[in-house]
Order: structure tokens, then C-alpha cells, then sequence
């Protein structure tokens, strides 16, 4: 029978037990000495406790730093030391946020360039409000490529606009379509969704009815499918299929949701990014100078009038219902001037070409008390809407002028 050796354990007992108070050391410096305990071997061995030996080395750098009074100081050291750690931190902390305000980037230098070298800037500051000097701070706001942005938009809008198409629908018409939006304004209203939701999702049943014919008792399951698919793209917080047979009243199945949401992505091809109405609206009623909450509400009110009918939704780009939106509004409020350079500088469109669309949204306007579809006009004259839905709409855009034809 083989034996085994028995190597004794007390003589690295000690050492282990040494190494653990190291390392106990260290973790309670990296703590910065969190609860000031004294470790007893370390007493009992004539050994400094951690704390002191923390306060002899934040003196000795103090003691180092007077002998050193004739070289220069970088800015942007921290002294490391119990006393002054919290202040020195704050003072560069606040010089490093105040000095990065004042740093320009390549590409705001390389605009302002190209704008000097084509002699507009001049013009622009004569007659055009910088409606973007408010945000240049705001990494948000992208004020350097804004421009560029909306400039893209307006060129792809024409991809996912919708056109008349319901000659191709034998079992349902225009007023089914009104009925159907009028029922989302008020599911989007119940759910609580970002703006941009609702007019993503009357993009999508456009675009849809468009491409495919649809019964008459599948039109409300293609408008909870879209919705589901547009609070998807917008919301953080999107409501479950379960939620939408509820709202529906259990008129279909989760699983034709399910399935009506795979054939309307399959039909658009999954192409979701595309500029509806609201993208214009947020851009055009910042260029709207003055603009308060009770013209913002307006704007939306007019669009949303304008979303709502067939006859405006297929016969006008997202642009210039946006734009007309705006006319609409500040011809109601009696703005003056009712279309500014700026306006005209950032929506690319004049009085003249507005005119037409700013009507039809008035006639809506005018008529939206006694419609049977109350959910829109319920929604705009709630306290928190200021009420724009009981404004009384401007005269001048009636169709048929009680006055003068002067706002």
C-alpha cells in the first residue's frame, strides 16, 4: 500500500493570511477606505493602518506640488487627493463643457463657405429668419444637415405618395375610407401613440388599397394590421396584437392580424421610410415665426381634416398638405403677414400654388361640427388642444367669401 505524503500546512498558513490582508488592503484603497477599520494583524504587527498611510502620501504630493510653484500647470491634470478631488473635478469638468460650445466642426466651416462663396448668406439674412440658430448647441436638431434632409424628402415623396385608386375597389369607396380613419384617430387617441403613428399608418392603408383589392369586411383588419405595423416602426412602447382584437371588439382573430400584417409588408415590400405629412408639418411650422401651441394645434387639426378625406389625401403631395396646413392656419388666426419669405424659403411653395389645397382643408374645417365623424373634431376641441376645432375658419378660403375675400 502506497503512502502518501502529508505536506504541513502551517507554514504557509501565515503567508496566505498575509497575502489576504494585502489584497483586503488593496480592495479598501480602490474603496477609498469605505468604514475605517483597523486590520489586527496588521496592528498587532507594528504595521500602519491603510487610512494613515492614504493621508501621508496625499501630503506628500501636496508638500511636492508647493516646492513646484515656477512650472507651468496643464489645465487638464486632477490632483487625486481626499481634500480637493471634488472641486478640482467640477472646475475642469466646466471648463471642458464651456470651451466645447465654441468648437465648430468641419462640415458647419465648410457650409458656411460655400454659402459665402454663392453670395447667400447676405441674402438670407436680409429677408429669411435663421429659424435653426435657436438649436445650434443641439446635437439633436442636426441643424448642419437639415437642410439637406428635408431637401431629400421633398425628392422621394413622390415614391410613397398614393394616387386615386378607388376605381380599383368594387366594395368600398370613400366614405368607408373616412369612416375607417375616422375609428384610428380614435384608436390612436385610446392608445396613446406619437403622432407620427397615425399618419405612417394611413400611409400604409393608402398605399396597400392601392395594390391589392380588399372586401369590404376585411377594410378594418388591413387598418389595425397597418397600425400594428406603424407602431412598430415609431413607437418605443408598441401595443400588443392582442390589444388590437380588443379594440376591434373581437372581429378577428390574432392570427388574421397576423397574417393581414405579413401580406401588407409583402405588398410594400417593407419599404416604411417613407416622408408622410408630419415630417413637413414639424419643419413648417418651426418656419412659421411667431408659433405658439394654439397655431401648432391648428396646423395639425387642418392636416389631420386633411388625412381624413380621400379627395386631399390622393391629390396632394405630403409637402404641400403640410404647407397649406400652415397657410390654412395663419389665415385663421390672422397672422400678418399670412405667408413669409421664410415660409415660402423653407416649404418651396408660394401663395398661389396654396391656394387650392388651403380651401378644400377650410371646407373641411367648416363642415366638421356637423359631420357624423366626430372623432377628429372631439379630439381638437378638448382644453388640452386649445380647443382649435370651435375656431371659427378664416372666410377668405371659403369657397364661396362673405366678405371682401381679405383676411
Amino acid at each position: 500500500m502506497a503512502s502518501t505524503a502529508i505536506v504541513p500546512q502551517h507554514e504557509n498558513n501565515g503567508e496566505v493570511k498575509q497575502k489576504n490582508a494585502i489584497a483586503d488592503g488593496r480592495n479598501r484603497r480602490v474603496l477609498q477606505d469605505i468604514g475605517n477599520f483597523v486590520n489586527e494583524r496588521a496592528a498587532a504587527q507594528g504595521k500602519k493602518p491603510i487610512t494613515e498611510g492614504a493621508v501621508v502620501v496625499a501630503q506628500a504630493v501636496k508638500g511636492a506640488q508647493r516646492k513646484q510653484v515656477d512650472k507651468p500647470k496643464p489645465e487638464n491634470v486632477i490632483v487625486i487627493s481626499s481634500d480637493e478631488k471634488s472641486e478640482k473635478s467640477k472646475h475642469v469638468t466646466k471648463r471642458q463643457g464651456s470651451s466645447r460650445k465654441d468648437v465648430k466642426t468641419l462640415t458647419s466651416i465648410l457650409s458656411a463657405r460655400s454659402k459665402a462663396a454663392c453670395g447667400l448668406v447676405n441674402k438670407l439674412n436680409d429677408s429669411i429668419e435663421n429659424i435653426d440658430g435657436a438649436d445650434a448647441g443641439n446635437e439633436l436638431a442636426v441643424t448642419e444637415y437639415v437642410d439637406d434632409i428635408y431637401k431629400f424628402y421633398k425628392l422621394t415623396e413622390d415614391e410613397g405618395r398614393v394616387r386615386d385608386y378607388m376605381d380599383l375597389q368594387p366594395d368600398i369607396n370613400a366614405k368607408m375610407r373616412s369612416i375607417l380613419v375616422d375609428w384610428l384617430i380614435e384608436v390612436h387617441r385610446k392608445f396613446e401613440l406619437m403622432p407620427e403613428t397615425l399618419y405612417l399608418t394611413m400611409n400604409i392603408v393608402d398605399r396597400f388599397l392601392s395594390m391589392k383589392v380588399v372586401r369590404r369586411k376585411e377594410l378594418q383588419l388591413v387598418g389595425i394590421s397597418a397600425m400594428l405595423i406603424a407602431c412598430k416602426y415609431e413607437e418605443i412602447w408598441a401595443p400588443e396584437v392582442n390589444d388590437f382584437v380588443f379594440i376591434s371588439d373581437n372581429a378577428y382573430a390574432r392570427e388574421h392580424v397576423l397574417v393581414m400584417e405579413k401580406t401588407i409588408l409583402d405588398k410594400l415590400e417593407w419599404y416604411l421610410t417613407v416622408p408622410t405629412p408630419y415630417v413637413f408639418l414639424v419643419r413648417f411650422i418651426k418656419a412659421s415665426v411667431p408659433s405658439d401651441d394654439k397655431m401648432e394645434d391648428l396646423v395639425f387639426y387642418l392636416a389631420e381634416l386633411g388625412l381624413m378625406q380621400y379627395p386631399s389625401a390622393v391629390s396632394y403631395c405630403p409637402s404641400m398638405l403640410a404647407a397649406a396646413a400652415v397657410y390654412a392656419a395663419r389665415c385663421t388666426l390672422g397672422e400678418s403677414p399670412l405667408w413669409s419669405e421664410t415660409l415660402k424659403h423653407h416649404t418651396g411653395y408660394s401663395v398661389e400654388q396654396l391656394n387650392e389645397c388651403a380651401k378644400l382643408l377650410v371646407k373641411f374645417q367648416s363642415t366638421a361640427a356637423e359631420s357624423k365623424l366626430k372623432a377628429l373634431y372631439r379630439k381638437f376641441s378638448s382644453p388640452d388642444r386649445n380647443a382649435v376645432a370651435l375656431l371659427a375658419p378664416a372666410k377668405c378660403l371659403l369657397p364661396i367669401a362673405i366678405h371682401d375675400g381679405e383676411c
